[in-house]
């Protein structure tokens, strides 16, 4: 029987040594010395093709499917039959007042910064450039003291960094096909200003909007669509004039503003200064800046990872916010700039239960102010919210809760079997799991497992021989110091119950009635007693917890002092192989008190020989 030709396999050798067991099959080449003959050149030649055809096909079908496909513009054509535009570069913003001192006689009373007015600062070592958006306008306050507002009248004034740009076209017959595409790959698309003229030597314009913040399109709206192309540029998609209202006609210049950005590296600038004087009456005067909150925002082009994840997750809410993952969606395409990730939930979630909410939680990037945290989500409720989501449904946030894990390692070692220390394994060993929780628990919604951990470990070298791991989970709240409060303190995940052999519950060390003590539940009972250092009883009853519930309850209970900034409640979990927080949560590391141990174990076997 002939044997099958396995294209599919794309390994040259195994083609070939195929290749060979085909022809051995055929009766006149049963005897045939295929290395010591020409054919063996001609069967390399129909290998290497075989092998190369096998690899072109496969990087073509990869290609063709957004979770494989490997390509920048591969993966972003995808994301575009989706309806998901990947974010661009954006600008980094700070948040300044400025002002002017003028002690002139016949000085104005009022006195106006143009926009696109440019500062300064320093990043290690390199230059940026910041500019105001808009006009802004400061009013003599009697002593020739200038601080310029906003239009609602704050004196805290946004900076964007970048450089300005324009590109300028100009709209052919009705015929031709028109592209604007902007060549400059590092535009924030989130500043593009798209005004249309009726002709070159106009001066009446009317300006177009981005269609994703469009409620309605009737046939007199004016939107244009963005795309990225295959070379990284950006390309302008303007409607054909009905179904998605006008669009520009011939004979019609169309001219395109934009902030030319560098992105996250122009982050923590906390420095500005003003590259110009500002020019009132026939004198030129500094302006001052105070900084209210430095750069932050910026961030590259979206990684090819992100588009992939939340392409689909857009698709599926198709522009509304009704369910959980509505809300996490939209947020994230629109706000990724400024977030690391994002959870909601529902009101009937939530613990307790509140009907009539959804509730969000917002990880923002590493250094964001509270002011532009604050504006995000004043951002995400106004023009989000109030738009999308479903009447008499209200957007709560939520703080972002960390819940630590404190892991104690024990591991066998067999100093036979590496030249590493015990110490050196140990500290190995805290390296893995630190590196396993940046790695897979940096999110929301993602589940410890204590054998995925084990593994690394027991992976990590062949002395390492097995290995074991006790969970406890930590949760931190600050005591309001000399007085008698409540405080509620709740965990993710169910606890462990009662027993008469552990403590489920343990705290950090804090001061009560003079004494150093501790938080311990009492055996076999849910109950929570305060214990000195020495193990004696101080309160018999201040409290209990719900093993089932995960929430902890401490009554009535005078703190004076405590270590650090925070008291820590540790408890165990109900199931110490899986954690799985809900909501808000984020498992955190704690190395603090988390401890790797070697217990020396040698496999050699001594056997002894009587002569």
């Amino acid at each position: 029987m002939a044997t099958t030709i396995r294209t599919t396999d794309l390994d040259f050798d195994n083609i070939k040594s195929r290749l060979k067991t085909f022809f051995q099959s055929k009766s006149e080449f049963a005897d045939y010395d295929f290395e010591a003959s020409g054919l063996s050149n001609i069967l390399d030649v129909l290998a290497y093709n075989t092998h190369i055809n096998g690899l072109i096909a496969n990087f073509a079908l990869n290609e063709s499917f957004l979770n494989t496909a490997q390509l920048r513009s591969s993966v972003v054509s995808h994301a575009e039959i989706l309806g998901y535009v990947p974010r661009s570069k954006t600008a980094s913003k700070a948040v300044v007042k400025l002002s002017l001192s003028n002690s002139a006689v016949d000085r104005p009373s009022r006195i106006t910064l143009p926009s696109n007015w440019t500062f300064t600062t320093e990043i290690d070592d390199q230059s940026y450039t910041f500019q105001t958006r808009e006009a802004y306008v400061a009013v003599d306050d009697g002593t020739g003291t200038y601080n310029f507002l906003t239009s609602s009248g704050s004196d805290e004034i946004i900076l964007t960094e970048g450089i300005e740009k324009t590109k300028t076209f100009l709209v052919g017959d009705t015929g031709d096909q028109q592209v604007y595409v902007i060549p400059d790959i590092t535009i924030d698309t989130t500043t593009l200003i798209v005004k249309v003229y009726e002709a070159t030597t106009s001066s009446d314009f009317v300006t177009y909007s981005n269609i994703n913040t469009a409620i309605r399109i009737n046939p007199d709206s004016r939107h244009y669509s963005i795309k990225e192309v295959p070379n990284g540029y950006y390309e302008i998609i303007f409607g054909d004039g009905s179904t998605l209202g006008q669009a520009p006609v011939s004979g019609n210049k169309v001219e395109i503003t934009y902030l030319s950005s560098n992105g996250a590296d122009a982050n923590a600038g906390d420095t500005f200064t003003s590259n110009n004087f500002l020019t009132v009456g026939a004198s030129d005067y500094p302006i001052s800046v105070t900084t209210v909150a430095e750069s932050s925002g910026g961030s590259d082009k979206e990684g090819i990872e992100s588009i992939r994840s939340n392409a689909p997750s857009l698709f599926a809410s198709q522009q509304r916010m009704v369910t959980a993952e509505d809300y996490k969606a939209q947020i994230l395409s629109k706000y990724s700039e400024y977030l690391i990730d994002a959870v909601s939930w529902g009101g009937e979630e939530n613990v307790p239960p509140i009907y009539g909410r959804a509730y969000v939680s917002l990880r923002f990037v590493e250094n964001t102010t509270e002011e532009t945290k604050q504006v995000v989500k004043n951002d995400i409720v106004n023009n989000l919210s109030k738009n999308l989501s479903v009447m008499g449904i209200d957007t709560v946030f939520a703080d972002p809760i960390n819940t630590y894990l404190e892991l104690i390692t024990t591991f066998n070692f067999d100093p036979d079997q590496t030249n590493i220390t015990p110490r050196t394994a140990e500290n190995d060993v805290l390296g893995v799991i630190r590196d396993y929780f940046v790695v897979n628990l940096a999110r929301y919604g993602t589940v410890f497992r204590r054998s995925n951990i084990l593994t690394e470990i027991d992976r990590l070298t062949p002395a390492i021989l097995n290995s074991r791991m006790d969970v406890r989970l930590q949760q931190r709240f600050t005591p309001v110091v000399n007085e008698i409060r409540n405080y509620k303190i709740s965990f993710p995940v169910p606890l462990q119950l009662p027993n008469k052999e552990t403590y489920t519950l343990t705290s950090s060390k804090f001061t009560f009635n003079g004494i150093r003590c501790t938080f311990r539940n009492k055996l076999n009972s849910s109950v929570i007693q305060i214990i000195d250092v020495l193990g004696n009883l101080i309160a018999s009853n201040i409290g209990s917890y719900d093993a089932e519930t995960g929430v902890v309850d401490i009554i009535g209970t005078n703190i004076e002092n405590f270590e650090g900034d925070n008291i820590k409640i540790s408890v165990v979990p109900f199931n110490q192989s899986t954690v799985r927080p809900l909501r808000n949560y984020l498992l955190t590391y704690d190395p603090t008190r988390s401890t790797a141990r070697a217990i020396i174990d040698r496999q050699r076997v001594s056997t002894a020989v009587t002569l």
